[in-house]
């Protein structure tokens, strides 16, 4: 039986006295709140706010809010306050959060698996363009994110969302998020093992259950049997990854650990082989430790990255297979190394069943709810009215007839969606940045979109996979330490000494092909201003001193400071 507060499980052997003793684990006895979230959170569960959201919020509206629910536990149902409009990122960290907060929400549409139809599609659409301004970004965990979101509407939102079986519950906060899955599960010719029912069991079993909604933070899954690695299950805090067992045939081999923002590190294998079926078992036994055992009485050292990190592999499958499990894992290989870089499933693509999926790619995952309803209305009349998200800001239509493909392309291009995209396009992501996001420093969107077109305008014949990250912030929601070229926000000095918008440069992070963190050279920095033309230099550079199939990554790895400045 999985531990409780109120009945912690056995605890593991007991170590030295040190650092790690009094960090507020439940399994040891540290039950006492050690900060103002904690408290928030015994104080009453997040997943009790929808109540007084309905009830009293939604009719007294924003100024009623509780500012423990306002900044807490709303979280647990996908809404944030959004940023203020007008405040500079030189405020940022300077600012109280009520000095920061608008009067609307963020609200985060939960898409486990990236898995839609064209129903869902065109809600999701008409719910943009009538409660949030147009607002619909697609994210790089193949969510939906709205903006302009008023506390009256959202009873309403969460009724048209749930009439056709979406929700906005656990999308945020200090619980099971989103579970990423491989968008092309169940239809890809070179898939190993389908992972969508394990999916589904889990998000039936466990999100939205009080057994899990007191997280010390939060906790991101991935499950993929795909060969591409498609859903960077090296920085999740639970990985299933497909592979096929020499005497057991195919299932998914065990990462946990894996997670980014200001002390990024990247998933430790357990060494386990875990079937399909037990997938679920598995995932419950990893969250049960971290709820018990994780680190809860500093917010920075939280997640379950740090807790692996000091436990190492092994004891961490001894503690789950012990204490939670009650039986061994079946120990097998680790996944082979994906064959493309690319892994966004963008372009036309062959099908198990003959017919074909095709993705394409929005600018830096901003689309919009009119744009939307559109892509709804020509999968319904092209496909079978099933699409995907990715991890990459990209979607996918499926089940295309061969006779469909080249309409559906044509469609597609009409709404400045690319099924056959630059490199730039491709691979430029960026996060909200401060258009929306109290924490981030710099603008994102508007300025990836921007280096997308200067980029093909200035290297039309550059033809390479890259990838080129943009964060507002030290969070890393873009992922900028696992980008080929990642930029951190923040303020720099220009050459006038004026304090400006910039980036902290990340060269040569990799995801799937030797995985590892970017390189960052001592005083690399770049004013936004100068962006596209550093990125034209580095890339040319690039294509200039590399030798034959070399990556960015590798390259970047050996060359010179000077050749990256």
């Amino acid at each position: 039986m999985a531990a409780t507060p109120e009945q912690p499980a056995s605890a593991a052997p007991r170590r030295k006295a040190g650092r790690h003793r009094g960090e507020g684990q439940w399994a040891v006895g540290h039950l006492t709140p050690l900060n103002g979230n904690e408290q928030t959170k015994k104080d009453d569960d997040g997943l009790n706010v929808r109540t007084r959201i309905e009830t009293i919020y939604a009719h007294r509206g924003f100024d009623s809010i509780d500012g423990a629910d306002l900044r807490g536990r709303m979280r647990w149902w996908g809404l944030y306050t959004q940023r203020k409009p007008g405040i500079d990122g030189g405020k940022t960290a300077i600012l109280e959060p009520e000095e920061l907060d608008d009067k609307y929400f963020m609200m985060r549409v939960r898409i486990d698996g990236g898995r839609l139809t064209t129903e869902q599609l065109r809600v999701i659409g008409e719910i943009s363009q009538e409660f949030a301004r147009g607002t619909a970004d697609i994210t790089d965990r193949q969510n939906v994110q709205y903006h302009w979101i008023r506390i009256e509407d959202v009873p309403e939102i969460w009724n048209r969302l749930e009439a056709v079986g979406l929700s906005t519950t656990e999308a945020c906060g200090d619980t099971p998020r989103t579970i990423l899955g491989s968008p092309v599960a169940g239809i890809a010719e070179d898939e190993i093992v389908d992972g969508s029912w394990a999916i589904e069991e889990i998000h039936r079993r466990f999100i939205g259950n009080k057994a899990f909604s007191n997280l010390p933070r939060k906790f991101k899954t991935a499950i993929s049997g795909s060969p591409l690695l498609d859903v960077a299950h090296e920085i999740n805090d639970i990985a299933f990854v497909g592979v096929e067992h020499p005497e057991h045939g195919p299932g998914f081999d065990l990462w946990v650990g894996g997670g980014l923002s200001t002390n990024p590190k990247l998933g430790v294998r357990l060494g386990a082989w875990v079937p399909l079926d037990e997938v679920p078992d598995a995932w419950e036994g990893v969250i049960s430790i971290f709820r018990d055992y994780g680190y809860r009485r500093l917010r920075t050292r939280a997640r379950l990255k740090f807790l692996v990190a000091d436990w190492g592999a092994e004891k961490f499958r001894q503690v789950l297979e012990d204490e939670y499990l009650k039986r061994k894992l079946v120990d097998g290989p680790a996944p082979e190394q994906p064959v493309q870089q690319w892994r966004d499933h963008v372009g036309v693509h062959r099908q198990q069943d003959g017919r074909f999926y095709v993705g394409f790619a929005p600018r830096v995952g901003r689309v919009d709810g009119a744009t939307l309803t559109k892509i709804a209305e020509v999968a319904d009349a092209h496909g079978s009215g099933r699409l995907r998200t990715t991890v990459e800001q990209k979607m996918i239509v499926l089940d295309v007839e061969e006779s469909q493909v080249e309409s559906l392309v044509a469609g597609l291009e009409s709404l400045d969606l690319r099924v056959n995209p630059s490199p730039f396009r491709r691979g430029t992501m960026a996060c909200t940045g401060i258009e929306f996001c109290k924490l981030a420093i710099v603008e994102t969107k508007a300025r990836g979109a921007l280096l997308i077109d200067e980029l093909e305008r200035r290297i039309p014949e550059f033809d390479e996979p890259i990838t080129i990250n943009l964060n507002g912030c030290p969070n890393a929601c873009a992922r900028i330490q696992v980008a080929d070229i990642g930029l951190k926000g923040q303020l720099v000095l220009d050459d006038d000494g004026n304090q400006v918008e910039g980036f902290q440069v990340h060269l040569g992070g990799a995801l799937g092909l030797e995985a590892g963190f970017g390189r960052k050279v001592r005083g690399l920095k770049v004013t936004s201003a100068e962006l596209p033309d550093y990125v034209e230099r580095v890339l040319k550079r690039f294509q200039a001193e590399r030798e034959d199939g070399e990556r960015f990554a590798t390259w970047a790895a050996r060359a010179s400071a000077e050749a990256l400045s």
